[in-house]
């Protein structure tokens, strides 16, 4: 079975025991967390679309871990002026693991 879900304003196609990272989840590591915006489920070759979600899917994930991303360097110059700035950022990310997608 796989499904087609909304987590923290992105869309990811997950599937039975997937592990995806995911912008950073409320929750401790272990925690359960559910998602019911299923735009679309696919079962052995039976395709449902919602409009605009699925009524009664729900995804369930069990949080692994929190981690940050790479580091990324933002780095500004203004030639002939003097002005230069260079600032650092890493992105915080949560893996989690597809346990179950379900269709009432």
């Amino acid at each position: 079975m796989i499904a087609v879900v909304e987590i923290a304003g992105q869309q990811f196609k997950v599937e039975k025991d997937q592990k995806i990272f995911v912008h950073h989840l409320e929750g401790k590591e272990g925690d359960k967390v559910s998602f019911d915006k299923v735009l679309l489920v696919e079962d052995n070759g039976k395709v449902e679309v919602g409009k605009p979600t699925v009524k009664g899917a729900i995804v369930e994930a069990k949080i692994l871990s929190h981690v940050k991303g790479d580091k990324v360097l933002v780095f500004k110059k203004k030639r002939r002026k003097g002005m230069q700035t260079l600032r650092g950022h890493r992105q915080q990310f949560t893996q989690i693991e597809i346990e179950s997608i379900s269709v009432k």
